[in-house]
């Protein structure tokens, strides 16, 4: 079979960990599937977040659509009438002018839903449309020209005034929750998007997050929103049968900001299991990160970052192939 299997595995770069003897997860995590079927190992240039990677992944270029508006793509939700405006919310506590990132908000994401649903009332007359995702986190799309400049997580940082109603909301949820709200960045409207390289065939994408499946889906490819890591892969095997599938390992990423170096080696190494019995024949695969995560600080690195495929480019060990070129020059090479 001809298609390509792109598997990214979020943040799977990492620092050294003292816990780990300065080594990595991914150095130490077993995974000889990966190992015996993608032999060819190089590097290509990371980026700072996943959408922004994607987006030159898939494309060759840089985003001009900023995330929240990426996101209520791949929620499903209105966001190509040019009166909308996206907020993607995540999970933070403002305490003492400081913004702190949660990424153990599965302890209180069913309240802060509730609280947030309760306020919905501030954007009377503004259509809000709002979808909820991993723990907590949010895409808010309503009819409003706002487009607040605030600080974007992991890091914690200063918080930004927040104009208008959004800001009413937002201190609304915070004050019934004692300081915990679901915080805006990456606002704004949707631009212009560049078209896919043509060297994709028929591709399904296939992620709990909406991150990804909306950079797929402003380039018009399919996408399915499976929130169960092992529901995946099924999916993908049948996905492949039609066409070239990208499936997303979300969760190596999420168990890094959580700075659980335990969990995140557990997930590389049931990945791999899962990989195995799901796809023992596959010709043509594609293993990639899009930029470090720390597990010591739980934050994103910005590095370069490792690729393992079974295609033969021609691309020596070591080097440090273009993101913008990475996708054509595999495409080319894969098996027939």
């Amino acid at each position: 079979m001809s298609n390509i299997l792109y598997v990214l595995l979020d943040g799977a770069e990492d620092d050294p960990n003292p816990q780990l003897g300065g080594k990595k997860p991914v150095e130490i995590a077993e995974m000889p599937y990966l190992y015996d079927r993608a032999r060819h190992a190089f590097r290509t240039t990371g980026r700072g977040y996943t959408h922004l990677f994607l987006n030159e992944f898939f494309t060759g270029h840089p985003p001009e659509v900023p995330r929240g508006a990426l996101e209520a793509l791949g929620l499903g939700l209105p966001i190509m009438d040019p009166k909308r405006t996206a907020y993607r919310l995540s999970p933070a506590e403002i305490d003492d002018g400081m913004v702190r990132w949660s990424y153990h908000a599965s302890e209180f994401s069913d309240e802060l839903q509730r609280v947030m649903m309760s306020h919905m009332d501030i954007f009377e007359g503004r259509d809000p449309q709002i979808r909820f995702f991993i723990n907590g986190r949010a895409v808010l799309t309503m009819e409003c020209d706002d487009v607040p400049e605030t600080p974007s997580p992991p890091v914690d940082a200063p918080c930004a005034e927040i104009p208008g109603v959004l800001g009413e909301f937002v201190k609304a949820v915070a004050d019934d929750m004692g300081g915990i709200t679901d915080y805006p960045w990456g606002c704004g409207k949707f631009g212009h998007q560049y078209p896919a390289h043509p060297c994709f065939n028929n591709l399904t994408a296939i992620s709990d997050s909406p991150t990804s499946l909306g950079v797929c889906a402003s380039l018009g490819q399919k996408i399915m929103l499976i929130d169960d890591l092992d529901e995946r892969f099924p999916a993908a095997v049948k996905a492949l049968e039609h066409g070239d599938v990208f499936l997303h390992i979300d969760e190596v990423d999420e168990y890094s900001h959580q700075k659980d170096h335990e969990k995140k080696k557990w997930v590389l190494e049931h990945t791999d299991r899962m990989m195995e019995k799901h796809f023992p024949d596959v010709e043509n695969v594609v293993y990639f990160a899009d930029h470090g995560t720390s597990c010591v600080t739980g934050e994103h690195i910005l590095t370069d970052v490792p690729v393992w495929t079974s295609i033969d480019c021609g691309i020596a060990p070591g080097t440090i192939h273009p993101l913008p070129d990475l996708v054509p020059d595999i495409a080319k090479h894969k098996r027939r």
